[in-house]
């Protein structure tokens, strides 16, 4: 009896420790994601929608959308996608929101592709997938911020496209509101990595 409660313990400890270390793994991942940027010429540009005031994007957005717009005038891709819903009673999508705001500063509307029903990463990655395959696009970088560009660009690459991450300037959260997204990002790509970021969003909505 003692040696099987000692094999247990040793067995919960080891576990224990191989959580830690996975988590610690994908923390690591996460932050270097979010403080590299792929220079690979890719065919679109993946930019994730965050909150806009009536058409005006949010100075998230606009951080995020400024960073795509330098990209696209690098020529790292001649397309870019933007994506993101409205919430009850907005006039207004995030991904209408960005193309207009890409529009005014040059981009002409037929190097845009828009999604703009999705309400969170996962659906507007999935509903943006087939908008990608139909304009021929196989490899993307993803413009988010730092501790959310990895989760969208392992997203994209379960849905079969080949992924980059570029994130885009960071400093428009406070500290403790930053610390906060990548603890769940963290979180979530913990888990998504495991039971695969589709499975995911079904558990938590």
């Amino acid at each position: 009896m003692r040696a099987f409660v000692r094999s247990a313990l040793v067995l919960t400890f080891g576990a224990c420790i191989a959580l830690v270390s996975y988590v610690g793994i994908a923390a690591v991942s996460v932050t270097w994601a979010g403080t590299h940027s792929e220079t690979e010429v890719v065919d679109a540009i993946v930019v994730m929608g965050a909150a806009q005031y009536d058409g005006v994007p949010s100075p998230l957005l606009a951080s995020r959308l400024q960073h795509a717009l330098d990209l696209w005038k690098q020529k790292q891709a001649p397309l870019i996608a933007v994506t993101g819903g409205k919430r009850p009673g907005d006039r207004f999508t995030e991904g209408d929101t960005s193309r207009r705001w890409l529009t005014d500063r040059g981009v002409p509307s037929t190097d845009i592709v828009v999604e703009s029903s999705g309400r969170s990463t996962w659906e507007s990655i999935k509903n943006l997938a087939p908008l990608l395959t139909q304009a021929n696009v196989h490899s993307v970088v993803v413009v988010s911020s730092s501790w959310h560009v990895q989760r969208t660009a392992l997203s994209l690459e379960e849905l079969g496209f080949r992924a980059h991450s570029s994130a885009s300037p960071d400093g428009v959260l406070s500290g403790s509101s930053e610390k906060s997204k990548l603890t769940r990002e963290i979180a979530g790509v913990s888990l998504g990595r495991i039971i695969g970021f589709g499975t995911l969003f079904d558990i938590t909505g």
